[in-house]
């Protein structure tokens, strides 16, 4: 009988060994910070190459937040640019539209957004934007982060316009799908 209890102790026990383990890999930020404007949260200002020539300022790090979330200031450079119709699997997105104008679809439905106006794309509901603007800037979150910030890392290095295949790919490696072609101005 007391091996028995011994037994579906230790099992019992086995959430907390992976979650102590989870902590230890990435520890949460146990101090509060501030990340000036236009910086970013450690020096690097992404750029997606290939895709749109958006630059990306990591605010808040999924390092920070133990993976819960991860927070971007997207400075568009891109008119009549976005990226292609794509799903996440594993992350909702908030858009929050700083300045400059954007169109949005989010399963069959297209919104109009313009500085100050927010929409949330839910996870595993393909989407894309299209800058409608010369310039424009966005926060942008996702949640859990994801490997959105090692996706950025990715599309930085590109030196030319990569294939359609490579974008995928790149989608693929970091917890995303094309399903389809970047919106259109017409």
């Amino acid at each position: 009988m007391k091996r028995n209890v011994f037994l579906w102790s230790a099992w019992a026990a086995i959430p907390a060994v992976f979650s102590s383990l989870k902590a230890f890999a990435m520890p949460r930020t146990a101090k509060g910070f501030k990340v000036n404007a236009g910086d970013a949260r450690f020096g690097v200002h992404y750029k997606m190459k290939g895709v749109t020539l958006n630059i990306l300022d990591i605010k808040i790090s999924g390092k920070d937040t133990d993976g819960d979330i991860a927070v971007f200031e997207q400075t568009g450079l891109t008119p009549n640019g976005g990226p292609p119709l794509h799903i996440h699997p594993q992350q909702d997105e908030w858009f929050y539209v700083v300045e400059g104008e954007y169109l949005f679809q989010v399963g069959e439905d297209k919104f109009q957004l313009k500085a100050g106006d927010t929409i949330f794309l839910p996870r595993n509901v393909k989407h894309a934007f299209l800058q409608k603007t010369q310039t424009g800037k966005m926060v942008v979150t996702y949640m859990p982060a994801g490997k959105m910030e090692e996706f950025f890392v990715v599309t930085d290095q590109w030196s030319s316009p990569p294939s359609k295949e490579t974008i995928e790919a790149a989608f693929a490696d970091h917890g995303m799908q094309v399903v389809g072609p970047p919106l259109s101005a017409g």
